[in-house]
Formats: C-alpha cells, structure tokens, sequence
C-alpha cells in the first residue's frame, strides 16, 4: 500500500479532497506509473477510515482531470496517454507526402505509436460566413467538409475537420473514406495547388459534452484547439482544418529563427 497520509480533520478541503490530492500526489510523481491500478475502494476505505461514497468522490475528481481512467469489474489505472510532441518545422513536410505519410502518422510513428483513424464523415455544403472569409471565398461556394478522429493506440486523441474548396477536392480522393497516400495535402498538390505555408492559431478551453464524449474524457479536462490554414504557392488559402486536442496528450514544439 502507499503512503498516503492520513486525513486531516483540521483542513479545509473535505475529505474527499484530501484523497484526491494524496493520489493525485503519487500520480505526478511517478510513483504511480501510467497503466498502474490504483488502489481497490475496499483498500482506501480501510487506509482513510471514510465512506464507500467519499472514496468514490476522490476517484471522480481524478477522472475528470483525466489522470486515470476506471475499467468496469477490473479497477481504476492511471491514465496512460503518452505526449505527442508535434514539430512545426517538420510535420508538413513535401518529403513526408512524397512518402505516403499524412503528419499524424509522421508524429505518432516517430514516438513508436500505432495511429489509427476513425469516425470518419464527409460532406459538401455552402460555405459558412466564417469560413467563406478564411478561404477568401464567395458567400454561395461550396466546400467539402472532412470529419474525423484520430487515435494513438487505440485511445483517442483529436478530432480534426478540414474544410477545402469543392473547386479543388471535388472529384478527389479527398471526397472518400480514404484519401490516399500523403492525405489530402498530397490530393490538393495533385490539383496543381502546392503549398507554400501555413498558419495556425492555438488557443485552450474546456470541451463541449459531445466532445467529451467523442474524446473521452472527464469534464475537468481542457482541450487545445487549433486553427490552421493552408496556402498555396499563390499564397491562396486551399484548406482549413480545425481541430480539438485532449490536452494531455500533445505538447507543442515550434522552432523558429532568433531575428
């Protein structure tokens, strides 16, 4: 068993919290390591000398900072969603698509994660006002819309929507459930569009319900969203993809010159 203390009926933080904290403790530190059970409730009722109920609160409010994760009749493990460091300067790459990888795979497979990808819906629609004025299009334009979610090791990490000109993804491999080797930035070069640069602006807040539920994750849990915009060699914007990553999961690295 670990020393978790005991309770301290002089703190102001209920006992639940207190809990919470003592395992929150070993979590962070390590010595609770990603993919290790936690205590059983039988065990932690016994160690603090509290209720069923109170032990049940503390191991809610670690669910929902997403530090661990419950397994039905098996127990509650640490949550163990290794980092994805995403690299700015590299990710997009010509040499990558040239290669057949899209930049999730370049990123997962460089930490030895297997990607996969899933929920995948692709529609055509008139463009929206918002969107009408990031890809510098006419209010009556269509655009094709790509929906999907993205997964390393089976645990989902981003859900990411591109939004690209009907103009350029209609009739494409951009249109179907597989857009082929490289991704779409392969398909939109293939257009005769290649890509010149890209922006993206980051910014945090906490999910939507369906997010959670698409992500899986607790209430508590950020997520960072990111807002990219792809331009060609005309420096025309072609795509732009929006996407909602589970904080815990992605670090991002950008390299960029001192002048």
């Amino acid at each position: 068993m670990l020393d978790l203390g005991v309770i301290d009926r002089t703190d102001d933080r209920p006992p639940y919290r207190q809990i919470a904290s003592a395992l929150r403790k070993h979590i962070t530190s390590g010595k609770l390591a990603p993919g290790e059970k936690l205590p059983s409730e039988a065990e932690l009722i016994d160690h603090f000398g509290v209720a069923r109920m109170t032990v049940r609160q503390a191991v809610q409010e670690l669910r929902g900072e997403g530090l661990v994760v419950a397994e039905h009749g098996k127990g509650v493990y640490v949550r163990s969603v290794p980092p994805v460091r995403r690299l700015a300067s590299d990710r997009f790459a010509r040499q990558h698509r040239q290669e057949g990888k899209a930049a999730f795979l370049v990123e997962a497979e460089a930490l030895g994660r297997k990607p996969t990808v899933d929920q995948i819906s692709i529609s055509t629609e008139v463009v929206s006002a918002q969107m009408a004025e990031r890809l510098k299009l006419p209010e009556d334009a269509r655009v094709v819309i790509r929906s999907r979610r993205y997964l390393n090791d089976g645990v989902p990490v981003e859900v990411a929507t591109s939004y690209i000109p009907e103009s350029i993804a209609g009739g494409t491999a951009i249109t179907s459930t597989d857009s082929g080797p490289g991704g779409i930035y392969a398909r939109i070069e293939e257009q005769g569009h290649e890509l010149l640069r890209f922006t993206e602006e980051v910014s945090a807040r906490m999910p939507t319900p369906e997010e959670r539920k698409v992500l899986q994750i607790g209430a508590g849990v950020p997520v960072i969203t990111l807002v990219r915009t792809a331009f060609d060699a005309d420096d025309v914007p072609v795509e732009v993809c929006d996407t909602v990553k589970v904080s815990h999961a992605y670090v991002l690295q950008y390299d960029f010159p001192a002048r």
